[in-house]
Parts: C-alpha cells; structure tokens; sequence
C-alpha cells in the first residue's frame, strides 16, 4: 500500500461576482489515501483565518477538467477559451451560490498527486472498512 501521505497544495482561485469584479481567494485542497472518493476544498479569503469547506468527489474534479459535470450543490466545466487555462467551479450553499474561477494546471497537478497515492479505480482498496464499521457501530 502507498504512503498515506495528504496532497495539501495552495491554489489562487477568484470568485466571480460579475463580468467586471472578481475577488481574489485561496483555495486548500486535501486528499486522505484513507477517504479516497473525496477532495475537501478549503476556501479562505486572502486576509482571513476563517476557511469554508466542501467536500466534493475526486472523480468530479477530474471529470470536470474535461467536459461540464455536476449536478446539485456543486458543478464544474472548463473555460470556454482554451488559452484561459481554468476552470469553473459553481457551490451552492443553502444561502447563495458561488462561482470560483481556478487555475486548471494547478488542479491538474493536485488530481496527478492525489492518483499516486491511489489510482482512479483502485479507491476501494484503501478503505479500511473494520475501521468503518467499528465507527458506524460506535455512532449507534
């Protein structure tokens, strides 16, 4: 089994509030070997310790560098101009919606990292699934 080491880059992301402003945020992205389906997202404003996370499934995140995917809380597609090299990610919270704007590269790089930890299709094979159950029980 590979190291259960987690992927933990900073990304620059900007969120959208129209065609003319955007702010400037920090995106975290985690992967855990031991959760394999799932990237948490932590998203701060640059001047703020306070950090909003999502969770969303690796599986979307690859998928949406490539075409759009998503149904729901949360959607992404790749920009519609080729040279522009991002992607766009939409979150709904029960409160709003939000549209972030990140680098495709640097989700690409993160999405590389997080698949030599565990390939794409070998993700059942690193849950602990005694450990799963002994945490279900226990919750009752």
């Amino acid at each position: 089994m590979k190291s259960m080491r987690t992927v933990i880059p900073g990304l620059p992301v900007q969120l959208v509030v129209s065609h003319e402003i955007s702010l400037s945020m920090y995106m975290r992205l985690r992967y855990e070997p031991s959760d394999p389906y799932a990237v948490r997202a932590a998203f701060t404003l640059d001047d703020s310790d306070e950090a909003v996370e999502w969770i969303i499934g690796r599986d979307l995140l690859i998928e949406g560098l490539k075409g759009p995917v998503g149904e729901g809380d949360v959607r992404l597609w790749p920009a519609g101009e080729r040279d522009r090299g991002s992607v766009y990610i939409v979150l709904k919270p029960p409160d709003g919606v939000a549209l972030l704007e990140a680098p495709e590269q640097d989700l690409k790089k993160f999405l590389q990292e997080t698949e030599a930890h565990v390939p794409t299709g070998s993700e059942s094979e690193h849950i602990d699934s005694d450990a799963l159950l002994r945490h279900l029980l226990a919750k009752g």
